[in-house]
């Protein structure tokens, strides 16, 4: 049994021996493998690193086959309709508006065989001079404003415009004189920034013959390209008060109410900004910007809109209400929107993030980051406050400067150098506005004053600040209405 088993295994192997046997025989007859004869070549024009500003290329493929082509960038994007066996592949290139240089990779392959591959690496350099994107509320608004928006950006990168609450309406010993300005008078040049106060045009006032003079000014500082900026004390619309008057808690949600008296009466206030909005025209016909600064101070309890008299829902709601009713309901596209709480105290880094950043009306309703700073002379914390503003300002791609500033009745010799300059050096903020000298005529004891004017210890200390490169006053500015070349308005 034992030698038939191994007769049988000695036969198998036998066999198994003569099939390789045949096989290699067989392989053998058919002689060597084809050659894989494709051929791919590719070059690019014009040579690599693109420029900036390049906005097409050509991919040169020499080949003997039919290819796809892919890329992994969307700035760079191959042109519809090219044949399977062209010789030019044509690209459009985005110019590249930052200021880091980029790469994308272009890769041919056999559209057959997605394992046949050649790849070319594109390389577009970085911008001198990068574009900027700044995002406004007010998507349709008018050409100056948006260049308004954008050159208060870029001043930042220069210096701060210095600004007067009331500069060309009054001084403390003069009244309605055209042409009158309290810093002109110490300095020789007008305030970068003119501020107003709206809310005599809005509520039960708006009939008050003063409402002529603030148009007049106005107008007069927007011919000599100064930049208009405006708060609103308006009266409490429940009760009658006036801004001050904080009786009531309700106030607000009335207003946001349906149907309710108080929202119908706030609605009209609104129409009234409206109609002065739409008609506050320049000698070419163009429609006036101004950065309007509503509800300001609402870290507070002074107002019926503060801290005391409304919950944080509330007030975002209030203020979104505002700028969707002035923007999308009423069409009026010259208005800015500031936010400007009140910054008094020391505080630390992270205190003052939260009152510049206090009940927020979210990042598509604000364009602007106000502060009103009344610190005293403590040129410290008013240092801290520019600092923490302008990282916020930085990071949220949003303009900040001081709204409101000053100390009531100072006499500080080298208060211009000590309190503003110094503090500023270094901060990226846009301006620096100084509250009211109001008008007292002969009456000396009434101190009401928060800037220079003529015969005030500070006269030589002011013009100093004015010679400063840093500060801009009306003479300084630039074209603020006309949009710089490098920013983007979104």
């Amino acid at each position: 049994m034992k030698h038939f088993l191994f007769s049988i295994m000695i036969s198998l192997v036998i066999v198994m021996l003569g099939i390789g046997s045949c096989s290699c025989a067989s392989d053998s007859s058919l002689g060597p493998e084809p050659s894989d004869t494709r051929f791919l070549n590719l070059s690019v024009s014009p040579a690599i690193p693109l420029d900036a500003s390049a906005t097409q290329i050509e991919l040169k493929v020499e080949t003997n086959f039919d290819y796809i082509v892919t890329v992994d960038a969307d700035w760079l994007k191959q042109r519809e309709g090219v044949a399977p066996k062209a010789t030019m592949v044509p690209f459009d290139v985005e110019t590249n508006l930052t200021k880091n240089s980029r790469s994308a990779t272009i890769t041919v392959s056999d559209k057959n065989d997605r394992y046949y591959t050649k790849s070319v690496q594109i390389v577009q350099n970085g911008n001198p001079n990068p574009v900027e994107e700044l995002s406004i509320v007010d998507k349709q608004a008018t050409i100056q404003t948006k260049a308004l928006f954008a050159n208060l950006w870029t001043i930042a990168d220069k210096g701060f415009m210095f600004g007067h609450h009331d500069d060309l309406w009054y001084g403390r010993y003069w009244y309605n004189e055209p042409g009158g300005s309290d810093t002109k008078a110490v300095c020789g040049d007008y305030p970068g920034v003119f501020s107003v106060d709206f809310a005599s045009i809005m509520d039960d006032r708006h009939g008050s013959e003063e409402n002529a003079i603030r148009r007049r000014v106005i107008l007069e500082a927007r011919e000599r390209g100064e930049v208009i900026m405006a708060c609103a004390h308006l009266n409490n619309p429940l009760t009658g008060g006036d801004s001050w008057d904080n009786s009531r808690k309700d106030v607000v949600k009335s207003i946001l109410t349906p149907a309710n008296p108080t929202r119908k009466k706030f609605l009209t206030w609104l129409d009234r900004l409206a109609d002065f909005c739409l008609n506050l025209k320049d000698s070419k016909g163009d429609l006036v910007p101004v950065i309007f600064r509503p509800l300001h101070e609402h870290t507070q309890g002074w107002s019926w809109w503060g801290a005391s008299c409304t919950t944080e829902t509330e007030f975002i709601e209030l203020w979104q209400m505002m700028v969707k009713y002035l923007r999308d309901t009423k069409g009026v596209h010259n208005l800015l929107y500031a936010v400007s709480p009140q910054l008094d105290s020391w505080y630390d880094d992270q205190t003052i993030r939260n009152r510049l950043l206090y009940r927020w009306p979210g990042d598509e309703f604000v364009d602007f980051i106000g502060m009103d700073c009344y610190h005293g002379e403590n040129p410290a914390a008013f240092s801290n406050y520019l600092r923490i503003a302008t990282e916020i300002s930085l990071m949220k791609r949003k303009p900040c400067g001081v709204t409101e500033n000053g100390v009531e009745s100072f006499t500080r010799a080298d208060y211009w150098t000590y309190s503003i300059l110094e503090p500023a050096q270094g901060k990226r903020i846009s301006m620096v506005v100084m509250w009211r000298n109001k008008y007292v005529g002969n009456n000396e004891s009434d101190k009401h004053y928060f800037s220079v004017y003529p015969g005030h210890p500070s006269e030589d200390n002011f013009r100093k600040m004015y010679s400063d490169k840093r500060t801009f006053f009306s003479n300084d500015l630039s074209d603020m209405y006309s949009l710089p070349e490098n920013i983007r308005i979104k």
